[in-house]
C-alpha cells in the first residue's frame, strides 16, 4: 500500500510509524495501557487504502482514539501533530519572522526594485514564501522538485505559479491610443493630444504589470506617440486662429522639416504664427515626456509596493514628429527627475541601424549622438543592434510607415521575444510566459573529480542534456497550467494587448493565444563551469572559449528539439541573475566545499559574461561574448564598465557602440559610476565618495546597474550582487 506524503512523494505504508506516534501520545498523556497503541493501530490500518494521504491517516487516528474512550491521549496526539507541523514549517516561519522584523537578508533583498520593508512589501514577501510552499507541495512534478532540491535548476517567479500569470509584454500602445483604454472600473476615450497619449502609455504599463510577474515594455515608443505631436501642433495653430482670426488651415498638414524651438524675432504674419505654434508644441511634448518619465518613477503597481518595471524602445522613426518624441525624451532624461536625480525607469533602449542613425549623414545620427551624451550621464539609453544577423528582418523597408513591426524590441533586463512558430516574427503584443535557469557550475562540480578531461566533459554534457529535458518538461507543465486561466483574469492584457486575445470572450481559456509567447531555458555561471571543467574561463583561454561555445551551442540544439517536440517557442536565455546570483553558489559550497574560481566567491557570473573581476579591454570582452548572442534568442546583453567620468568622454560611449556593430552584438549597455549629493545636487564619478566636496554632506546617492536596470541605492542589493559589485573592474 502506498501513502502520499505532504511533499508529493509516494512511500510504502508503514503501520509501525502509526503505533509509535500513538505510543508517544500515551506517554505524553501519562496513560499506561500497552494494548491501546496496538488496538488503535489495527483499526486505523483497516480503514486505510492505497494512495491515502498522510493527513487522512492522522484524522483517522484522532477519531479512533476518541472512540476508544481516550480523549486525553487524542488531545496529546493532536498537540504532537501540531508540533510536528510547526517543526516542518520552522524554516518558513523564521523567514516570515525576519520579514516582519524588517531584517536585511537575501530573502528581503531578492529584488532590489522592491521595498520589502514597507507594509505592502512585507505582505508580498510573506505571501511569496507561503506560495512557494504550496507550489512545492502540490504543483511541481516529482522530477522538477528533485532538480530544484538538488540545486540543478531554479524556477523563476515560482511564487507566482499558482496565479497562472505570465512574465512580460511588449505593449501595442497604438491600439489603446486609437481605441481608448478600459482599465478596472474606468475608461478613457482615444487620445487626441500628446499629454493624453503620454498618460495612457503609463496607465497601460501599470495596469498590465498588476496581472503579470515580469516587466513591461513599449516596442516602438517613437512611432506610437508621433501622430499626437502633429495633433498637438494643429491644436496650437487653431488656438492662434481663434485669437487672431487668421486662416491657417492650409498649414494643418503641411510637412514639417523638424520640430525645433526658435525665437520669434524678425518673423511676421503666418511665419510668426507657425513658429509660435511650433514652440508651444515642443514645450508640450517636452512636458509630456517629462511627465511620462516622472510617472513611471512614482506610480506604483502590485499593491503599491513596486514602481513599474518598464522599458521603452525607440530610434528608427525618421519623421519630424518621431524625432521630436525622441529628442524631448532624451532632453528630459538628461535633466533628471525631481531635483535632477537620474530616472531609474523606464529603461530606455535605442534601436540602432545602418542608414538610420549609425553614421554621420544618417537622418537620425543626431539622435544617436544625443543618446550617447545622455548615456554618459544617466546610464540610459542602452543600445539594440538591428543589424546583428539574428535581429535582421527581410521585410523591413525604410519607406514602410509600419516598419517597426519588423524590428526586434527588448525588455531592459535583456528578455528578447521575436521569432514565432505560429505567426510572422515580431516583438509586438507578445512576451515571455516563464523561464527556468540551469546551474552550469553545479553540473560541472558533479564531475570535477573525474581526472580525464574528455571523460569529464562528456559526463557533463550528458547531465546537461538531462537537465535541459527536465527543464523542458517543467516549463511545459507550467505552460499547460497557465493555459487554464480565463481571459477575464487579465482584463486589459487579454482585451487585444496580447496577440489574438481580442477574439477571446471573458470566460474563455487563454490557451489559444499563449502559443505566441516564449518559454526560456536559461543558464548561469558559464565562466565558473569552464573553470571547473578546464581550469580556466573563456576570457583567459581559447580552449575554454571553444568549450564554452560548444556548451551553449549544445543547449541551443537541445532547446530547438524542445520547440519541435512541444510545438512552442522555446529559446535559450542568458539569464539576468539578480536574486539567483548567490543562491546556487551557497548551496554548491555546502555540498562541494571551497573550489577555487568556482565556489570561493559569493556569486556565479551572470550568464555567459567574462567574469567581472577579469581585467581586459572592451574589445577583448566584446570578441569573447559576441558569439553567444546568436545562440541566446531568449535574451542577452553585453556590458562594458567605464572608468573615470563618462560625461567627459562621450566619444568612448560611441566607441563601445562601434564594438557592438563590429562584432554583431545584439544588445549592449555601458556601466559607470555616478554619485550625487542629495543635499546640494553635486555630482561626480569618483569611487567610494563618502563626503560631498561641495557642501560636506554625507547624504550621497550611489547609482549602479544591478542587471539590466538601475538601483538608486545599493542598500537593497542582496549579498551576492554586492560581492559582485565589489569585484567589478573597468574595461579600458
Amino acid at each position: 500500500m502506498i501513502v502520499k506524503k505532504r511533499d508529493g512523494r509516494s512511500v510504502e505504508f508503514n503501520a509501525e510509524r502509526i503505533r509509535q506516534a500513538i505510543n508517544a501520545a500515551c506517554r505524553s498523556a501519562e496513560v499506561d495501557d500497552p494494548w491501546l497503541p496496538l488496538a488503535v493501530t489495527e483499526k486505523v490500518v483497516a480503514q486505510c487504502r492505497d494512495g491515502i494521504a498522510v493527513e487522512e491517516i492522522q484524522d483517522i487516528v484522532e477519531r479512533e482514539l476518541m472512540a476508544y474512550g481516550q480523549p486525553t491521549v487524542a488531545k496529546s496526539y493532536i498537540l504532537y501533530r501540531d508540533k510536528r507541523t510547526k517543526a516542518r514549517n520552522s524554516a518558513s516561519d523564521q523567514i516570515i519572522s525576519d520579514i516582519i522584523a524588517a531584517k536585511r537578508n537575501d530573502i528581503t533583498r531578492e529584488n532590489a526594485n522592491m521595498n520589502a520593508d514597507t507594509p505592502a512589501g512585507m505582505m508580498m514577501k510573506i505571501a511569496s514564501e507561503r506560495s512557494k510552499e504550496h507550489v512545492y507541495d502540490y504543483l511541481l512534478s516529482d522530477e522538477a522538485r528533485a532538480y530544484v532540491f538538488a540545486n540543478k535548476i531554479h524556477i523563476h517567479d515560482l511564487d507566482y505559479l499558482p496565479t497562472r500569470s505570465l512574465t512580460c509584454l511588449q505593449h501595442p500602445v497604438d491600439l489603446i491610443l486609437r481605441q481608448g483604454l478600459r482599465a478596472g472600473h474606468g475608461e478613457s476615450r482615444p487620445a487626441k493630444r500628446i499629454e493624453t497619449a503620454s498618460i495612457m502609455g503609463c496607465i497601460s504599463l501599470e495596469s498590465v504589470q498588476n496581472v503579470m510577474h515580469g516587466g513591461q515594455a513599449i516596442p516602438a515608443f517613437d512611432f506610437y506617440l508621433a501622430p499626437y505631436v502633429r495633433d498637438t501642433y494643429i491644436e496650437e495653430i487653431k488656438k492662434i486662429e481663434d485669437l487672431t482670426g487668421a486662416d491657417l488651415s492650409a498649414h494643418y498638414n503641411t510637412p514639417v522639416k523638424d520640430y525645433l524651438h526658435a525665437p520669434l524675432d524678425g518673423l511676421e504674419g503666418a511665419a510668426r504664427y507657425l513658429q509660435h505654434a511650433m514652440n508651444e508644441t515642443v514645450k508640450r511634448v517636452h512636458q509630456s515626456m517629462e511627465a511620462f518619465i516622472h510617472n513611471l518613477n512614482t506610480i506604483h503597481s502590485r499593491g503599491g509596493n513596486q514602481v513599474v518595471f518598464s522599458s521603452i524602445n525607440y530610434g528608427t522613426d525618421t519623421s519630424a514628429e518621431g524625432r521630436c518624441i525622441m529628442r524631448e525624451t532624451l532632453r528630459s532624461t538628461y535633466r533628471g527627475v525631481g531635483n535632477g536625480s537620474t530616472a531609474i525607469f523606464p529603461i530606455q533602449i535605442l534601436k540602432i541601424k545602418h542608414g538610420v542613425n549609425k553614421r554621420p549623414g544618417d537622418p537620425n545620427y543626431d539622435i544617436f549622438e544625443m543618446a550617447c551624451k545622455v548615456t554618459a550621464k544617466r546610464f540610459f539609453p542602452n543600445f539594440l543592434n538591428l543589424d546583428a544577423p539574428f535581429n535582421r528582418d527581410e521585410d523591413w523597408h525604410a519607406d514602410d510607415p509600419r516598419r517597426f513591426e519588423h524590428e526586434v524590441a527588448t525588455m531592459g533586463c535583456r528578455t528578447r521575444v521575436y521569432e514565432n512558430r505560429h505567426a510572422p516574427k515580431t516583438s509586438i503584443a507578445r512576451g515571455n510566459l516563464s523561464f527556468t535557469t540551469i546551474n552550469l557550475p553545479g553540473l560541472a562540480l558533479e564531475v570535477m573529480e573525474e581526472k580525464d578531461e574528455a571523460v569529464r566533459v562528456s559526463r557533463f554534457m550528458t547531465s546537461l542534456s538531462e537537465a535541459i529535458a527536465a527543464t523542458g518538461r517543467q516549463l511545459y507543465d507550467r505552460y499547460r497550467f497557465q493555459c487554464t486561466a480565463l481571459a477575464k483574469q487579465f482584463p486589459l492584457l487579454m482585451s487585444g494587448m496580447w496577440t489574438g486575445s481580442d477574439k477571446l470572450g471573458p470566460d474563455d481559456e487563454v490557451a489559444p493565444v499563449l502559443r505566441h509567447g516564449t518559454l526560456g531555458v536559461g543558464f548561469i555561471g558559464l565562466a565558473e563551469c569552464l573553470i571547473a571543467l578546464t581550469g580556466k574561463h573563456h576570457g583567459e583561454s581559447e580552449e575554454a572559449q571553444r568549450l564554452g561555445l560548444q556548451i551553449i551551442s549544445f543547449m541551443k540544439e537541445r532547446v530547438s528539439e524542445l520547440a519541435d517536440k512541444y510545438d512552442l517557442n522555446f529559446s535559450v536565455l542568458a539569464t539576468p541573475a539578480e536574486g539567483l546570483s548567490g543562491k546556487f553558489t551557497k548551496k554548491d559550497r555546502l555540498k562541494y566545499g571551497l573550489v577555487p574560481g568556482v565556489t570561493d566567491k559569493d556569486y556565479y557570473t551572470n550568464s555567459n559574461h567574462v567574469p567581472v573581476y577579469y581585467k581586459c579591454s572592451a574589445d577583448h570582452k566584446a570578441r569573447i561574448e559576441a558569439p553567444y548572442h546568436t545562440m541566446t534568442g531568449g535574451g542577452h546583453i553585453f556590458y562594458v564598465e567605464m572608468d573615470g567620468d563618462a560625461t567627459h568622454n562621450v566619444e568612448a560611449i560611441k566607441d563601445i557602440v562601434r564594438l557592438v556593430d563590429k562584432y554583431d552584438i545584439g544588445y549592449a549597455s555601458v556601466n559607470h559610476n555616478r554619485n550625487r549629493c542629495l543635499d546640494c545636487g553635486y555630482e561626480d564619478a569618483s569611487e567610494n565618495l563618502e563626503v560631498c566636496p561641495g557642501c560636506g554632506s554625507r547624504n550621497i546617492d550611489r547609482l549602479q546597474r544591478i542587471t539590466g536596470y538601475l538601483v538608486g541605492t545599493t542598500d537593497r542589493w542582496n549579498s551576492g550582487k554586492l560581492a559582485e559589485l565589489k569585484d567589478r573592474v573597468t574595461h579600458g
